[in-house]
């Protein structure tokens, strides 16, 4: 019986489509797949279904009825619930609170019930008894916890909505496989109850170990949908990336792993751990453009930002030149010859309320540690370096907050331009930015490993790293699952491997 049906469901943010074809019928009794690529579709349809997103078209049935959720809370009293994928627990808030959140047992209706609480939180929490730690109880404030147990206690939570229709989006990323397999064993009982389940993940191995149907989603439209039994793993990533799934990257030149076989290894990693990075060992050769790809969120950042020494790495070494870093700062890593660009200008970029000159000039006064300066004598150094990047700007001592966004950014990457690094990381550096500035940002990335410079690039757009980097490591959950040269640079190869279990 068709518990869900959505057909031809649009969503739109202005000039941008989220959903331009959002299809998908789910059963009771079943466990569907929804997979796709980082900003397919899949989180916004499920929002839609769960009432906090409002569709701008197409038809929504609940048991064969038309439906207009307008709120989370309409779909809760509908018999939907929603895991979000940012996790929506309060950390002031006990276990129990945080499990019982939608639905507070009460005294007289004004006085939250502490022995009920205890006692239906604890029927959620016995479910996960064996893998949740000693540490975890129901009374214990959320923020003592760490962050596999928050996850299972946002689980937890959408368990207790007792909802018909449970919507789990990537509930598993930050959880150990004895964790998954406890989760896995609810959700097959769930099932056999009739209830009906959505479930997100990015994990190939775990979606064909739990599903029944899989769903794909491409740019905001439904491609396909098949019982997992009729299906196999390389015909569902030819689904989400489409037509050219095998063709080569186009290179500018040779792959630099042989380009740059004889040449100076820059920078050497062994054996990086901490965090979510698991043994991570790379060398990085002179002139080479590597790149880091995998879907978001799979330790590529926290690789550049622990080379970078913004992040502390438990064990493992990196080698450059003749000096072996265990840990590091940032300062230190700058005088060593490392600079770092990150997509987040908001964050590690801008300095607000400065001017343009003052926000360029910081690392060409830490490297030639300068104390003064006139004005005058700054605009020699800063000038040349926004125009490398073609930056739109009136004068340098107008505020960074005059600029546009990608013009901001320019800003944030020539401020690491004054005084070339001998290495240069960017992870994911051309958010924000149109088109021509990043064929222009590209450009002179290419000129600058022509040079010499060694560049690691993480990119959450595919096409910029398959046309970019020389080579490709592809990451899945803090590993390295393979990498990728020469003609091995396609985007089948890199959704296999970024979809692969990690070893």
């Amino acid at each position: 019986m068709c518990r869900l049906k959505l057909q031809q469901i649009v969503k739109r943010y202005g000039a941008t489509t989220a959903l331009a074809c959002g299809d998908l019928l789910l059963e009771r009794g079943e466990i569907h797949v929804l997979i796709g690529a980082n900003g397919s579709g899949k989180s916004t349809l499920c929002k839609v279904i769960a009432g906090s997103v409002k569709p701008d078209g197409g038809l929504f049935e609940l048991d064969g009825h038309p439906v207009s959720l307008n709120s989370p809370q309409d779909a809760r009293a509908a018999g939907v619930c929603l895991f979000y994928q940012e996790l929506s627990l309060s950390g002031h808030l006990s276990v129990a609170e945080n499990i019982c959140l939608y639905a507070l047992p009460s005294k007289a209706g004004i006085l939250v019930d502490s022995a009920q609480l205890t006692q239906k939180a604890s029927r959620y929490v016995e479910k996960f008894a064996a893998v949740a730690g000693d540490d975890f109880s129901v009374d214990v404030p959320l923020a003592k916890l760490r962050p596999d147990q928050k996850q299972l206690v946002e689980i937890m939570k959408t368990l207790a909505s007792e909802a018909e229709i449970l919507i789990f989006d990537e509930p598993t990323s930050a959880l150990d496989r004895a964790q998954v397999e406890c989760f896995f064993s609810i959700l097959r009982d769930l099932r056999a109850e009739g209830r009906s389940i959505i479930f997100i993940s990015h994990r190939m191995d775990e979606i064909f170990e739990i599903g029944d149907r899989i769903s794909v989603i491409r740019d905001g439209t439904t491609i396909s949908s098949h019982k997992v039994d009729e299906t196999d793993q390389a015909a569902v990533i030819r689904d989400m990336i489409g037509e050219q799934a095998t063709q080569p990257a186009s290179m500018s030149k040779p792959a630099a792993v042989v380009k740059n076989k004889d040449k100076h290894v820059r920078l050497s990693a062994s054996d990086v751990t901490g965090g979510r990075l698991k043994g991570i060992s790379f060398d990085l050769a002179e002139g080479e453009i590597l790149g880091l790809g995998g879907l978001h969120g799979q330790g590529q950042s926290q690789l550049l930002r622990t080379i970078f020494g913004a992040e502390k790495m438990m064990s493992g070494q990196l080698i450059s030149g003749d000096t072996i870093y265990k840990n590091t700062t940032p300062r230190s890593a700058i005088r060593n010859g490392f600079a770092y660009v990150s997509g987040d200008r908001v964050r590690d970029g801008v300095i607000t309320g400065r001017s343009i000159r003052e926000n360029v000039a910081p690392i060409h006064f830490l490297k030639s540690r300068k104390l003064l300066a006139m004005p005058s004598s700054l605009g020699e150094v800063v000038e040349p370096a926004l125009a490398a990047l073609s930056t739109k700007y009136a004068s340098l001592s107008h505020s960074i907050g005059s600029l546009s966004g990608g013009n901001q950014q320019k800003a944030v990457i020539a401020r690491w331009l004054t005084n070339p690094p001998d290495i240069l990381l960017l992870d994911d550096p051309t958010k924000g930015i149109d088109l021509g500035a990043k064929n222009e940002l590209f450009a002179l990335v290419r000129r600058l490993a022509d040079e010499g410079m060694a560049i690691i690039l993480y990119s959450s757009e595919d096409a910029e790293l398959l046309t970019h980097s020389d080579r490709i490591l592809v990451f899945n959950n803090g590993s390295v699952t393979r990498e990728l040269t020469g003609e091995d640079r396609t985007r089948f190869n890199l959704y296999q491997a970024a979809y692969a279990g990690a070893e």
